[in-house]
């Protein structure tokens, strides 16, 4: 809760309790949406099922648009949001590793958490995967050190890095979604598989 603290003071035990509600919330959120089902979320690869690209950018677009107005309004500082540090060569190795596992386990890390909490086997043996390759790059980090730190760029924001204030970006963003969209209809029509939509609604 640090980017509300300049604004309001809560005690540490409501600032958890707050932090476990969102928590809660957005896994319901997850599971009702479908996405405990691997086949579901490995559909947007094969494009007959498009519901996590519509999800996933629809939620980064409110969150974005959101946090904007809510500084405008001084309930947050967007001066004390973390922004990560980026490293070019692991970003790119980080990217290919977990787009292949979603692709192979059908699961991110948020999805495959809210699959293991209502008891899906294929979830239980994708956590269990990720914490194994979370022990795995940390006992052999002394020795990959120096490409996880190499081609440091910073706490980068994309509109800064591209020259462009935060409300054309966002203005740019939202047409780019709306004809994502239209795609991902359009690829859903195309790549259509009414047997397995059907079976995992």
């Amino acid at each position: 809760m640090a980017p509300f603290s300049s604004y309001f003071t809560f005690p540490e035990w409501i600032n958890m309790l707050i932090a476990f509600l969102i928590g809660t919330g957005f896994g319901f959120a997850l599971e009702q949406a479908g996405f405990s089902s691997s086949r579901k979320l490995a559909g947007m690869f094969y494009g007959y099922d498009t519901t996590v690209l519509k999800v996933f950018f629809t939620a980064a677009l409110v969150a974005l648009i959101g946090s904007r107005f809510l500084d405008y309004l001084g309930v947050l500082n967007l001066n004390q949001v973390y922004v990560n540090e980026f490293y070019l060569p692991a970003a790119i190795a980080g990217g290919i590793i977990m787009g292949a596992g979603f692709i192979m386990g059908g699961f991110c890390p948020g999805t495959g958490l809210s699959a293991l909490s209502i008891g899906k086997i294929d979830a239980m043996v994708f956590v269990a995967g990720g914490f194994a390759g979370a022990f795995i790059f940390t006992e052999t980090y002394p020795f990959i050190e120096k490409f996880a730190t190499a081609g440091y760029r910073g706490p980068v924001k994309i509109n800064e890095s591209l020259g462009l204030s935060p409300g054309l970006f966002i203005l740019i963003l939202t047409i780019a979604a709306a004809g994502m969209f239209l795609a991902a209809e359009l690829a859903e029509k195309k790549f259509a598989k009414p047997e397995i939509s059907n079976e995992i609604k």
